[in-house]
This record gives structure tokens, C-alpha cells and sequence, in this order.
């Protein structure tokens, strides 16, 4: 299966930051768990986020909350079997989030153009060879067990980069390939998540483009005390502050309301140059 051509935007440019809508085909993820686990009805989502303006469609077959019990590879290969290719086929680059090496390999061969990566290529130690075999863009994302409220959360960001940097060179994958997420709500807590939010900018220095996923998440729930589905403006208000500080992709569950956010800041700053 042919890839969708993924190119990252160029904010210097009149394009705007791009869009990663997502597309859980997981019965247990903490916002829309069950919701589009029937083929049919992922793809109708696809289709709409894809309408609304997506850039990009990011397809996960395992919940990564916390406490998600861990899935199989076959049991996770089986959720993504009915939506990936029929996705793929819809023209929009594709994204597979997925720290298994195998799921990658298989999703790649069925035309994703992204392997998002929740573990940095730090959990399954063929994850970068098989990237790099594939020549796809990464996600590499930050993630702890758990939580440390006494350790300095943006220095252990920045060793984990340099270590999934690292990893990614070693196997051959081109650095315009590569991709860094600081990762809201991955082994953080909700004072280290806005410490990050405020010191996003200075993620910069590791030279590669910036993805920002806060959608829906606890640290919004946590200032707001809304439930998942209500934390929409939350969102925005958090994604339009990474855009500020640098970052090139938001990844969303809600798409338009982000696509019209980032095309009015794009607009801004193209006045501002």
C-alpha cells in the first residue's frame, strides 16, 4: 500500500501547524474508550476528521491511560486490522501510535505514514530499526512509570530526548524524520505537566519539530474539574499556548474547533513577520 506523502509544516512559512486527529480503536481509552471500536463507525470518524480538516489521522489499538491493562500484540493487531488500510486509503497521512516494534512494522506495511511512539523507542528495542527500514516519520514522546514530584521534570525530558535521539541516529533514521513530544500526562504530575506547558519553548534547543497532546487530559480536568468530554476549551487554551512556544502538531480528539485555532494564529503571525 502506497503512503501518504507526510511533509512537516514549515512555520515560517503561510502554512499553518498541523492537526493530528485520533482515532482510538480501544475499548478502555479514558475519553472516548468504546466509541469507535466497530470498524464502521472508525472510519466514519476518520472520514469526518479528515473533513474538518485533519493533517494527519493517528490510529491506536491499546489505551495508554494510566492503569490501562497492557494488550497483547495479536489482540491489539486485531483491533487495528479492519480500520488501517481502509484509513490509509482515504488519502490523509496516517500516524500508528504504538510502542510495539511488530504492530509498527505491520502498520507500516499497510501504508501509515508516522509511527507514534509513546515510549521514544526506549520500550521495545527493534522499534527504531524497523522505522528506519520503513523511512516514516517518529513521534518520540516522554514517558516515567510514574510520577516524581521531587525530580526536575525538564531535565529528565531532556535525557530521555537525547537518549531517543540517540537510538533513532544509531539505526539510520533521517533527522527530518524525527518528531519530539514532551507528553502531557505521561508519568507527571499536574504541577510538572503546566511547568512543561511553560517551559515548552526551551524544547527548542533539541532542534526537531514539536508535537503538543494535551487533549481532553487530567491536567486540564484538574484546573477546570470537568469531565473528559466537557475539557474542550481547556484544550485549546493549552494547545494555543504550545503553538506560542513552538510546537508544529497538536494532537486532538475534537478537530475543527483546532483547525480554526491554528489557521487564526498562522494568520497572526504571518502579520506579525
Amino acid at each position: 500500500m502506497t503512503q501518504a506523502a507526510y511533509q512537516l509544516p514549515d512555520l515560517a512559512g503561510p502554512a499553518r501547524p498541523h492537526v493530528m486527529g485520533i482515532l482510538n480503536v480501544t475499548p478502555d481509552s479514558f475519553s472516548d474508550g468504546g466509541q469507535h471500536a466497530a470498524a464502521e463507525a472508525a472510519i466514519a470518524h476518520a472520514r469526518q476528521m479528515i473533513a474538518e480538516g485533519a493533517d494527519i489521522i493517528d490510529i491506536g489499538g491499546e489505551s495508554t491511560r494510566p492503569g490501562a491493562a497492557p494488550v497483547s500484540l495479536e489482540d491489539e493487531w486485531a483491533r487495528l486490522v479492519p480500520v488501517l488500510e481502509p484509513v490509509v486509503a482515504l488519502g490523509c497521512p496516517v500516524s500508528i501510535d504504538t510502542y510495539k516494534a511488530e504492530t509498527a512494522r505491520r502498520a507500516c506495511r499497510a501504508g501509515v505514514a508516522i509511527v507514534n511512539d509513546v515510549w521514544g523507542l526506549q520500550k521495545d528495542p527493534a522499534m527504531a530499526d524497523v522505522v528506519a527500514e520503513a523511512g516514516v516519520h517518529v513521534v518520540m514522546m516522554h514517558n516515567r512509570e510514574a510520577s516524581d514530584p521531587a525530580i526536575d521534570i525538564l531535565a529528565d525530558i531532556d535525557r530521555f530526548f537525547e537518549r531517543s535521539m540517540e537510538l533513532a541516529e544509531r539505526a539510520g533514521i533521517a533527522r527530518e524524520k524525527m518528531i519530539l513530544d514532551p507528553g502531557f500526562g505521561f508519568g507527571k504530575t499536574v504541577d510538572q505537566n503546566f511547568l512543561v506547558l511553560n517551559r515548552f519553548a526551551s524544547l527548542r534547543k533539541h532542534g526537531l519539530p514539536l508535537l503538543s497532546g494535551a487533549s481532553r487530559k487530567r491536567m486540564i480536568g484538574a484546573v477546570l474539574d470537568v469531565e473528559p468530554q466537557e475539557r474542550l476549551y481547556g484544550s485549546l487554551a493549552v494547545h494555543l499556548l504550545s503553538l506560542e512556544r513552538g510546537a508544529a502538531i497538536l494532537r486532538v480528539h475534537d478537530v475543527r474547533p483546532h483547525v480554526e485555532a491554528a489557521k487564526i494564529y498562522a494568520a497572526m503571525k504571518r502579520e506579525a513577520v
